[in-house]
């Protein structure tokens, strides 16, 4: 019997495994690096070893120091989590010989599907049809390919290649990408369908024989070929297809021997279904089957790995569950990534949808791990009322500090294609200058509108002297009181005034102020009220109202000359560390020459060349932190 669990992993999905920990008694250990001492996971564990090394994105893979760790706590048993060591079949040897209960697949399972390449050629031999093509006899005829690392997924080490010049850099770029994610830089080439679904099926197993098929997952909304979305059951599959699904990861965990918790992942084109790849944990997207199967799906791998029998068969279907991933990034800025200080993270509005969170207000979002902040997953009968329930939540959802993917979130969820079940892989990259239109220009505004009001109100009411003054009160008023916003690229230039002891503004046309109290400012556009909740963080705003949340940068009256920058300055797009120069001062370049690499929560970045001209300045070095918008270098324009 299993009495103490070292989760071999961080952020959301440490928390997730304690939770299901507490509820059957048992103890738990965390283990972090320096960059997450702080982090909520390592406060709610029963006990916290730090893993010493000066590079955080590699702690967690050191399996050794993470054996050590699980000794020096007294803890009999392993859970890898997903990612890092999850699907390393040495490392869950190394937990086995160390006289540790491993909660996952066992080994020779883990090497036989930790290979993409072998998982291949272990489904064609099954009778599952695979996507394949030789990467040295590619041709013209075989394009679009996608490149992909053989160790792992999440997007990590993925790269279309359209034309055959391409192929080679592109190649080169995915197995660097995939040896600083998997340590492995291994990558093949597969047919590319843009207009696929990607469609998995959740297994579960134990060690007498017995596999459970629990149901299928829709994970076709993906961004950077990492998913956005998913839902269970898949919408709008026939049940011709379906079958197929089902018999197919049937098939491929008998074909391994499988046990415990896994997911096998396909490509469906239209009727056609082609195996993908096997992952051999537990997946980001679990909670979704949880919610239509009623099983916590922690608690049976535990159980597995106790070896205890799953017993009758697998449960029904039942409802429909839907999850969005939240993410730290700005989707209009190609989904660069984002850090900061979570000012808020408050979901408190949504008592019957489940918060899979790694972070809560006051925690840090760095450059060294994965950009997810939280899952936010909404059940309910049926599609409809699941669809109308996550968009409800995510509405009134207020997440300050660093920029997300709220907005579009909230944008998929309601699109006509989405709401029909009509999606493919491609579809977010069809509709992204739709879905990142955030909030119209008229809600904007009003927000703007609220954080100046708001804002007011609450420097008067906090002054330490002439409290009584109203707030915008001039002696002799000859122009209105003005506030300046920033949010992105557009600029709000608040006016408002004091009219008696109420403030007035004609900012937005046909919207008046009705009432301005602590942190609540209330407008009228026409015959409608509005309630908006306005907190002032030093030099941000943010705003919550009835069109969900925005965040404000308060715009100096005189700006620093300092800060200005010149004319053809290279600029980091988001905080990263500089993994490659490609150039020296005085090289000659060409628009679209690689100038610098960046690396950002393990996905890389190439800032390129603006334009024709030489290398005047470089700041940039290699394995140096950069925050956003430092200069990398200055490339001055041929005359």
């Amino acid at each position: 019997m299993i009495r103490k669990i070292l989760v071999a992993n961080r952020g959301e999905i440490a928390r997730r495994v304690f939770r299901t920990c507490r509820a059957l008694g048992i103890a738990t250990v965390a283990v972090h690096s320096d960059a997450d001492a702080s982090a909520p996971f390592v406060a709610e564990a029963d006990t916290a070893i730090r893993l010493p090394g000066s590079a955080p994105a590699e702690t967690y893979l050191r399996g050794d120091l993470i054996i050590e760790a699980a000794r020096a706590a007294g803890a009999d048993a392993v859970h890898p989590g997903y990612g890092f060591l999850s699907e390393n079949a040495a490392f869950a040897r190394a937990v086995e010989a160390a006289g540790l209960t491993w909660i996952g697949p066992a080994a020779e399972s883990i090497a036989a599907m930790g290979s993409k390449i072998g998982a291949k050629q272990i489904m064609a031999a099954a009778g599952v049809p695979v996507l394949e093509i030789d990467l040295a006899t590619v041709t013209a005829s075989d394009l679009p390919l996608l490149v992909k690392a053989s160790a792992g997924g999440g997007g990590r080490g993925m790269r279309i290649v359209e034309s055959l010049d391409q192929l080679p850099s592109l190649v080169a770029h995915a197995e660097a990408e995939a040896a600083s994610a998997f340590g492995d830089p291994t990558v093949f080439v597969e047919p590319y369908l843009p207009t696929a679904r990607h469609v998995e099926v959740q297994v579960l197993a134990d060690a007498h024989g017995t596999v459970w098929v629990l149901g299928d997952r829709d994970c076709s909304i993906q961004r950077r070929h990492q998913k956005v979305v998913e839902e269970a059951p898949a919408p709008e599959l026939s049940e011709q297809t379906r079958t197929a699904l089902h018999a197919a990861a049937l098939a491929a965990a008998q074909a391994v021997g499988y046990r415990g918790a896994g997911t096998v992942e396909f490509l469906v084109d239209q009727d056609r279904i082609f195996f993908l790849e096997m992952n051999t944990r537990l997946q980001v997207e679990h909670p979704v089957t949880e919610c239509v199967t009623g099983l916590d799906l922690v608690a049976c791998q535990i159980a597995v790995a106790e070896g205890k029998p799953l017993s009758g068969p697998a449960p029904e279907i039942s409802g429909h569950a839907i999850e969005v991933r939240l993410y730290a990034e700005d989707p209009a800025a190609g989904f660069a990534p984002q850090t900061g200080r979570i000012r808020v993270f408050d979901f408190s509005h949504s008592s019957d949808v489940r918060i899979d969170s790694g972070v809560e207000a006051g925690s840090e979002v760095g450059v060294h791990y994965d950009a997810m902040l939280a899952k936010v997953i909404a059940f309910a009968d049926d599609r409809d009322a699941a669809i109308r329930r996550l968009d409800d939540t995510l509405r009134r959802a207020r997440v300050h500090g660093v920029t997300t993917n709220l907005d579009l979130l909230r944008a998929v969820i309601v699109d006509a294609e989405f709401v029909a079940g009509r999606m493919h892989t491609t579809l977010l990259d069809e509709r992204l200058d739709v879905w990142t239109g955030g909030p119209d220009p008229r809600s904007l505004a009003k927000a703007a509108l609220a954080a100046a009001i708001g804002q007011a109100g609450q420097v008067a009411a906090g002054a330490p002297v002439l409290g009584r003054i109203p707030a915008a009160w001039r002696n002799a008023p000859s122009r209105p009181r003005q506030r300046v916003y920033r949010r992105g690229a557009e600029t709000y230039a608040v006016t408002y005034s004091s009219a008696g002891r109420r403030l007035v503004s004609d900012f937005v046309a046909g919207v008046d102020v009705i009432d301005v109290r602590g942190d609540q400012v209330v407008l009228s556009d026409g015959p409608v009220r509005e309630t908006y909740r306005v907190t002032v963080a030093g030099e941000s705003a943010d705003v919550d109202g009835p069109h969900g949340s925005v965040s404000f940068e308060l715009v100096p009256t005189f700006v620093d000359p300092a800060e200005t920058v010149a004319q053809g300055s290279l600029l980091a797009p988001m905080p990263a560390v500089i993994t490659a120069v490609a150039v020296d001062v005085g090289t000659v370049v060409s628009k679209g020459d690689p100038i610098v690499v960046l690396e950002a929560m393990k996905m890389q970045h190439t800032v390129t060349a603006p334009t024709d001209g030489t290398v005047t300045e470089l700041a940039a070095v290699v394995g140096r932190q950069v925050v956003a918008g430092a200069v990398l270098a200055l490339v001055e324009e041929d005359r």
